[in-house]
């Protein structure tokens, strides 16, 4: 019986075996390498990447689907809420001082995943992951542009990013309304050593009204915490480089 998609789900199902060829090659797998697949979905990416490696562990939140892949001898099946699952102590269970995380992420959810993996970082070899393509375009962007914004600054603290691959609507079953695009996500072998809960807060209120300058919005909370540092406030939120974004933090401290 074919699997309906479901909408509260997110669910898309890739079927272009071009583009999925493009993906495989640009993840690479290696045999034994320690990988993690999100939301494998009807396999399409999942049995390339089984085929080169040996083994492969899947998340797959939809009970219909986790059933079908239990039945697949190279696969780990956890049937879970991605956002429930400890990366960090996934690492630890398969034996690997960094997992590659792969996986074509559910829109709805994609930038609360991103927060969630980054919480793990540091159990993290490198991520693959198919998003909508203006996610990826805010998680590269480059200050001044209109693009450049918070995902830019918390992600980009942490990770080396790079749009790999474009993927147009009518590469899916049933096809999205949007663009995608993967993303190679590799974390930063020496980061700056920050408070993130501050970091977060910073960028926050910072692009609260990206429309004005800084001192109508981070200057009045730098205010409130008598910072008596030096920071240039008379410019726009996204005028403001990832470096020096971190450089504040850390004077905060």
């Amino acid at each position: 019986m074919k699997h309906i998609p479901r909408k509260r789900l997110g669910q898309h199902f890739l079927d272009d075996p071009a583009i999925i060829d493009g993906i495989v090659r640009a993840i690479a797998p290696k045999p034994r390498d320690p990988m993690v697949e999100i939301g494998p979905g009807l396999a399409a990416l999942t049995q390339p990447l089984v085929e080169r490696l040996g083994h492969l562990h899947v998340i797959e939140l939809d009970r219909d689907l986790a059933a079908k892949l239990r039945s697949h001898p190279q696969l780990a099946v956890i049937e879970a809420d991605v956002l429930t699952v400890d990366f960090t102590q996934l690492a630890r269970d398969m034996q690997a001082p960094g997992i590659r995380v792969v996986g074509n992420l559910p829109y709805n959810i994609s930038t609360p995943i991103l927060f969630h993996l980054l919480d793990h970082v540091d159990a993290v070899a490198d991520q693959h992951f198919m998003l909508q393509k203006e996610v990826v375009d805010r998680m590269v962007a480059q200050p001044s542009t209109s693009d450049y914004g918070r995902l830019s600054v918390m992600l980009q603290w942490r990770y080396e990013m790079e749009n790999v691959l474009h993927v147009p609507p009518e590469a899916f079953d049933p096809p999205p309304r949007v663009d995608s695009a993967v993303v190679r996500m590799v974390p930063l072998e020496h980061p700056a050593e920050i408070d993130i809960k501050v970091l977060s807060e910073v960028v926050q209120v910072a692009f609260s009204h990206r429309r004005k300058l800084l001192r109508h919005s981070l200057g009045k909370w730098l205010d409130a915490r008598k910072f008596a540092g030096a920071f240039e406030l008379q410019r726009r939120a996204e005028e403001v480089p990832v470096a020096e974004y971190i450089a504040l933090v850390q004077s905060l401290h």
